[in-house]
């Protein structure tokens, strides 16, 4: 919880219903479309400055450039790890921050939130 604070830069309760679901659709669809909720969610004026969106819709764009060579190399098979992006969509939605291992703390170190 204590990372989720840092990251919404207050408690809990600042976390708005929008910013639930922006976040969350930031990892929907995991399909090609996939991309445009979370740039949308960075570039549109209500969203962009709210920093559990952010979080979410940046963690999102780089989990799928990650996972793209992945499904290359294993011809196809690693497409299947897009369908843990429902998992981490549903703990957005809980207001709860998605662990991506690895990811989560490099977006973090890299000042992009």
């Amino acid at each position: 919880m204590e990372g989720l604070q840092e990251i919404a830069g207050g408690s809990r309760a600042d976390l708005t219903s929008d910013d639930k679901l922006w976040a969350a659709l930031s990892w929907l669809p995991p399909t090609p479309l996939w991309p445009l909720l979370a740039v949308l969610a960075l570039l549109l004026e209500d969203t962009k400055n709210r920093p559990f969106i952010r979080y979410n819709a940046i963690l999102s764009l780089v989990t799928g450039v990650v996972l793209i060579p992945i499904t290359i190399l294993t011809l196809g098979c690693g497409a299947l790890l897009y369908l843990v992006f429902f998992y981490w969509a549903y703990q957005a939605l809980q207001g709860q921050e998605p662990k991506v291992p690895f990811l989560s703390d490099w977006v973090k170190r890299q000042g992009w939130v």
